[in-house]
C-alpha cells in the first residue's frame, strides 16, 4: 500500500488532511528551532511557502503560510547531512551515531521509500549527494579514516556499488555533489583538499590535486564548496579568502573512454579573486554560477564570472544555504535596482525567488522581483536548555544560551513576545504558580524576576550565586522563590512590602551539598498552608529548610537525610496523593525510584523505574482534568535522549511506561502544559523544543495488553513463569518455610503459602541477588509497615506473589556486572608490575573488616571458609566454630597474595565469568 500511496502523490497532499495519526502515548506534534548548520531548502511554488529542514533526529516539513508541520520520523541519532533531488520530490537524509541510516523520503506524501542499514557502520555519514537523474547516491563516512561509497538507492540491495577509501591527510571530506550532466562523476572538499571522483565497471577511482599558496602566488584559504561548470569540462571551488579556483582536466577527456580503468585527473588551471569577504556557498542553477559570503550577500554570475546581478541585506548573517523556487516570478516585476546587465543580452538579469539560510538560524525569503528581503524563522543560535509552561494558559517560555527569550503560543503555533539579554545565556526559567511572573536563572549567576506577559523586569537583577543557575523554582504561594547553582548552594529570594508596594529581595543563600545539587522543590506543610522547600544532590543528601525560621543572609535547614548508600539521586516530586501517607518520589542512577516519608524521610518502597538506556533525569507529575477518577494519575519523565510517561501508581511493571526518542545528544528539560495535554523537551545543543501530543489512552491501553496482577512480574524471570528459574524460587520459598519450622522437627508441618520476613534475605541470596544489610532492612521494613498507617498492625509474613515483586524492584536492574567489580577494584588497587590492576591480599581483608558495611574477623572467616568450600584447620567440634587462625591460614593457601577483579568474582565468589572477562 505504501508504493500505491507513493505512486498517487502529489506536491501538497501531505497538509490536505492530518496523515499522522496518533496512535501512541506520545506523538511529536510540534518543532521549534532546526539545525543552522545543515540546509534549508525551499520546496514552495508560486505563492506557497513550504520549506525543508532538519531538527535533531528529524526532518520538518513546513508550511509557513499554512502554519503547518509534517515530521519525517525515523532516525535514532541526530541527522548529520541531507540532500534534496532536482525536482524536489526525493529528500536523502543520513545520521552519525550507533546503527546509522540512509533513508531516502518521498516529499510528496512522506513515505520512506528506502532504508540502508549499516552503510557506514563505525562512524556514521559526513555528507550525501544525489545524482541528476535521481538514480544514484554519493556518500561519505565520518570517522577519521573515511570511506567513500556508490549506492543505487532504487535498487534493494544493501550493498553499495563501488567504494574507495580516503587517506587521512586528505583532511575531513564534508561536501560531497554530483556532476549534473555526468551520473558517474562527484566531487567532494574538505577546508584543504578537493578531490575528483568516476566510478563505474572498474570501481571508483579518484584523483586529488595539489593546490598550495605558492601554485599561482596568492593566498587560497580554506575550501568551503565545490560544484561543477554548467557548460563545459571545469569545475569550481570556493574559499574562505574570497576566491574561486577553477579546475580542469590535465588532459583531454573522451567521453567514451571516461569509465576505462585509466584514471583521470583534474588540476588547478586558475585562482579568481571574487571579493574580499569569504565566500560560504557556491553551486550552479540554470545558466548561473551563485555565491553567498560571511556578509549575507547572494550574488549571480555567468559561465565567464562575469557579475550578473547581486542581493544583500545589511540584517542578513554568514549565509549558509540558497535554495530557488520551481517558478519564475513576473518579468514585468523585475528590479533592476540589484541588477546589471548580462554582456551578451541587453535584457535585465531576472533570477527566481528564493530562501536563505544563516549560520546565526536564521531563514528568510528573497523576493527577487522586488529585492525584498522577508524574514521567515528565526531560532536560537546556541543551546536551548530552558523552557516552562504557563500554569494558566498555552504559554510556553524558551530560553537559550544566546540571550534570547521567547513566550509561545503552542495552541496558535505561534510567537507572541519576545527579548534578548545581551551577552547573557539562560539556564533555566519557571513561572510562579498565578503567572504573573517568569523567572530566569543565568549562566553568570545572575536572576532576573520578570512579568510574564511583556517579559520587562519587575525588579533589579539579583546576583547572589557565584556559580551557573542551574534551577529555579517559586513556592505555591508565590512568596519565595528559590535556586540552586553549579557552586552546591540554594539561595532563597522573598517577596515583601516595601513602601506601600510588593517586591522581591535575596532572603539568604546556603552551601548545603557538596556534590551537584539535582532538583530543588517547594511543596506545602502537612499542617498549615506555608511553604516547604527541599533539595537533592548527588551526595545522596535530602535537605529540608525551615523558611519560617530564616532570617536575612541566615538560612536554616531543618534535617538532612542520606536517602542512598550507592546509587545516586537524580530527581525528585511530590508523590500524588494516592494512600493515607504522603510521600516524596526520588529516581536513582541505578533506575529505580523511592517513596519517601514526607514527615520521617523513610523509605517506604524501591520500585523499578523505566529503563530505556538511561536512568530518569528529571520527573514530572502529569496535570490531570480528568474530574471522574481523580486517582488516576501520571508522570512524565526524561533520560538522557527520551521523553516518556508512567501510569501511577508506580509497582514495578514495565508495560506501565512508554519513552520516545526525543533528542539523541541529549534533553536538557522537560516541562508540561497546565492541562496535561502536551509535553515540552528541549534539546540543548542542538537547539530545538519538541511539543509532544500526550494520549493517555493508547498508554492505558499498552499497560492492559502487558497483563494484570503477576504475570508481568513473571516475565521479569528467567524463563517467565514456566522457567527453571520460578521452580528454583519455589523450592527456595518453601525450603525457608521448613527453616522457619526447624528442620529437624518431628511435629506435623503446617504447610503456608507465606514466609517470615527473616527468611526475605536467605532467599534473595539464594536466587543470587546480594543486598547489603541497609538494603535488608529497607525490605523488611517496606514489607513490615506496609499496611501500618491504614491498620495500625506490622506484616509478619510475606507471600510469594509478593516476594517476586519485592525482588524484582530490589534486584540490580540489569543484573550483576563484571564491569562494576572492575571498576571497584580500578578505584581500592593499584596496577602491578605486569599492568594488571590488583588488590593486595591484606589490604582486602582490611577493607572486609574496616570499611562500609564492616565485618568482624569470625564473619571474614565464616564466609570465606564457606565460599572456598572447605572448613579451616583446628576448627572447634562444633561445625559452626571458626578458628580465625585456620582460616588465615586457608586464606593464605587458596587466595594468591594479588587478586584480580577477575580472580576475585570467578575463583572466590564462585560467580560465572565469560572467558573473554577472564582472560
Amino acid at each position: 500500500s505504501s508504493a500505491s500511496l507513493v505512486w498517487a502523490a502529489t506536491p501538497g497532499m501531505l497538509f490536505q488532511e492530518d496523515k499522522q495519526i496518533r496512535h501512541h502515548p506520545l506523538s511529536l506534534s510540534w518543532v521549534l528551532g532546526y539545525n543552522s548548520s545543515l540546509a534549508v531548502h525551499s520546496l514552495m511554488d508560486r505563492e506557497d511557502w513550504v520549506l525543508l529542514y532538519v531538527s535533531s533526529h528529524t526532518v520538518v516539513i513546513h508550511d509557513i503560510l499554512g502554519n503547518r508541520q509534517y515530521h519525517l520520523q525515523g532516525h535514532t541519532n541526530v541527522i548529520s547531512c541531507l540532500c534534496v533531488s532536482e525536482d524536489k520530490r526525493w529528500v536523502a537524509t543520513a545520521d552519525r551515531g550507533p546503527d546509522a541510516l540512509i533513508i531516502v523520503w518521498d516529499s510528496f506524501s512522506g513515505i520512506p521509500v528506502r532504508t540502508i542499514f549499516e552503510s557506514h557502520p563505525e562512524d556514521g555519514v559526513s555528507a550525501i549527494a544525489i545524482s541528476q537523474d535521481m538514480k544514484y547516491l554519493a556518500t561519505i563516512s565520518a570517522g577519521t579514516v573515511q570511506r567513500v561509497c556508490v549506492w543505487k538507492w532504487t535498487s534493494p540491495t544493501e550493498k553499495p556499488m563501488c567504494s574507495t577509501e580516503l587517506r587521512p591527510e586528505f583532511g575531513y571530506q564534508d561536501y560531497v555533489i554530483f556532476n549534473p550532466q555526468n551520473s558517474y562523476e562527484f566531487v567532494s572538499n574538505s577546508k584543504t583538499q578537493v578531490i575528483f571522483y568516476l566510478w563505474g565497471n572498474a570501481g571508483l577511482q579518484y584523483s586529488a590535486p595539489l593546490l598550495s599558496s605558492q601554485t599561482f602566488n596568492s593566498m587560497v584559504g580554506h575550501f568551503s564548496q565545490s560544484v561543477f561548470h554548467f557548460n563545459n569540462s571545469q569545475a569550481l571551488t570556493s574559499t574562505s579568502a574570497g576566491k574561486l579556483v577553477v579546475w580542469d582536466v590535465a588532459s583531454p577527456r573522451n567521453p567514451s573512454t571516461e569509465l576505462q580503468v585509466k584514471r583521470h585527473s583534474m588540476k588547478a588551471t586558475k585562482l579568481v579573486p571574487m571579493q574580499k569577504d569569504s565566500l560560504t556557498v557556491l553551486m550552479v542553477f540554470e545558466s548561473c554560477i551563485v555565491t553567498g559570503d560571511v556578509k549575507g550577500q547572494v550574488k549571480f554570475y555567468n559561465g565567464e564570472l562575469q557579475l550578473l546581478a547581486c542581493y544583500s541585506h545589511d540584517k542578513v548573517g554568514p549565509i549558509r544555504s540558497i535554495s530557488f523556487s520551481k517558478t519564475l516570478p513576473d518579468p514585468a516585476r523585475a528590479s533592476s535596482a540589484f541588477s546589471t546587465s548580462c554582456t551578451s543580452s541587453s535584457q535585465p538579469f531576472v533570477a527566481r525567488n528564493f530562501i536563505l539560510s544563516t549560520s546565526d538560524a536564521t531563514v528568510l525569503h528573497v523576493a527577487t522581483d522586488r529585492t525584498n528581503f522577508e524574514k521567515v524563522m528565526e531560532e536560537a543560535k546556541k543551546a536551548v536548555n530552558a523552557i516552562a509552561c504557563h500554569p494558566r494558559q498555552a504559554l510556553v517560555a524558551v530560553g537559550s544560551h544566546c540571550g534570547l527569550l521567547k513566550v509561545w503560543d503552542y495552541q496558535q503555533t505561534k510567537y507572541l513576545v519576545s527579548r534578548i539579554f545581551p551577552k547573557a545565556s539562560i539556564q533555566c526559567l519557571s513561572y510562579d504558580p498565578e503567572g504573573y511572573f517568569l523567572a530566569a536563572g543565568f549562566t553568570d549567576g545572575g536572576v532576573y524576576i520578570l512579568d510574564a506577559i511583556s517579559l520587562q523586569s519587575s525588579c533589579k537583577q539579583f546576583k547572589f550565586s557565584h556559580g551557573a543557575v542551574t534551577h529555579i523554582s517559586f513556592s505555591h504561594n508565590s512568596e519565595y522563590l528559590a535556586t540552586a547553582d553549579e557552586k552546591y548552594s540554594v539561595t532563597v529570594y522573598k517577596r515583601v512590602l516595601r513602601n506601600g508596594s510588593r517586591c522581591w529581595e535575596h532572603l539568604a543563600g546556603l552551601h548545603s551539598h557538596y556534590k551537584p545539587i539535582r532538583s530543588i522543590l517547594f511543596g506545602v506543610q502537612l499542617d498549615s498552608n506555608e511553604p516547604r522547600l527541599l533539595s537533592i544532590g548527588e551526595d545522596r543528601q535530602l535537605v529540608e529548610y525551615d523558611l519560617n525560621s530564616s532570617s536575612k543572609d541566615h538560612l536554616v535547614v531543618l534535617r538532612k537525610d542520606r536517602v542512598e548508600q550507592v546509587a545516586v539521586p537524580l530527581c525528585l516530586a511530590w508523590y500524588p496523593q494516592l494512600s493515607t501517607e504522603s510521600f516524596i518520589l526520588t529516581a536513582n542512577n541505578c533506575y529505580k525510584m523511592k517513596l519517601y516519608n514526607t514527615t520521617t524521610k523513610m523509605c517506604r518502597k524501591t520500585l523499578l523505574g523505566p529503563t530505556y538506556g538511561s536512568p530518569l533525569e528529571k520527573i514530572q507529575i502529569l496535570p490531570t482534568t480528568n474530574t471522574t477518577d481523580p486517582q488516576k494519575c501520571y508522570l512524565a519523565y526524561m533520560t538522557k535522549d527520551k521523553v516518556g510517561l508512567q501510569i501511577l501508581p508506580i509497582d514495578g511493571n514495565p508495560h506501565k511506561s512508554s519513552a520516545f526518542i526525543c533528542h539523541p545528544d541529549g534533553v536538557s528539560d522537560l516541562a508540561s502544559s497546565y492541562d496535561g495535554r502536551y509535553i515540552f523537551t528541549a534539546g540543548g545543543h542542538d537547539h530545538t523544543v519538541m511539543k509532544w501530543e500526550v494520549n493517555l489512552n493508547a498508554l492505558d491501553a499498552a499497560a492492559s495488553l502487558g497483563g494484570e496482577d503477576l504475570i508481568p512480574f513473571y516475565n521479569l524471570l528467567d524463563g517467565g513463569r514456566e522457567g527453571e528459574f520460578f521452580r528454583e524460587l519455589e523450592d527456595y520459598f518453601y525450603y525457608a518455610q521448613l527453616r522457619s519450622h526447624g528442620i529437624d522437627t518431628l511435629e506435623t508441618r503446617q504447610v503456608s503459602t507465606h514466609i517470615p520476613l527473616e527468611e526475605i534475605p536467605s532467599v534473595m541470596r539464594a536466587m543470587g541477588f546480594y543486598p547489603s544489610e541497609e538494603k535488608i532492612e529497607e525490605m523488611i521494613n517496606e514489607v513490615k509497615f506496609s499496611k501500618y498507617v491504614d491498620t495500625g498492625e506490622q506484616v509478619t509474613k510475606i507471600n510469594l506473589g509478593d516476594f517476586i515483586k519485592l525482588y524484582i524492584n530490589h534486584r540490580p536492574a540489569f543484573g550483576l556486572s563484571m564491569k562494576k567489580i572492575q571498576r571497584a577494584f580500578q578505584v581500592l588497587g593499584y596496577d602491578n608490575e605486569n599492568g594488571d590492576t590488583v588488590i593486595d591480599r591484606g589490604d582486602l581483608l582490611l577493607l572486609l573488616q574496616c570499611r562500609g558495611e564492616h565485618m568482624t574477623e569470625d564473619e571474614l572467616a565464616q564466609c570465606l571458609t564457606t565460599l572456598l568450600g572447605k572448613h579451616p584447620r583446628g576448627g572447634g567440634p562444633e561445625p559452626d566454630t571458626y578458628d580465625p587462625s585456620g582460616a588465615a591460614a586457608l586464606t593464605e593457601e587458596e587466595i594468591p597474595e594479588e587478586i584480580t577483579a577477575e580472580i576475585f568474582a570467578a575463583d572466590i565468589l564462585g560467580l560465572p565469568v565469560a572467558e573473554p572477562e577472564r582472560k
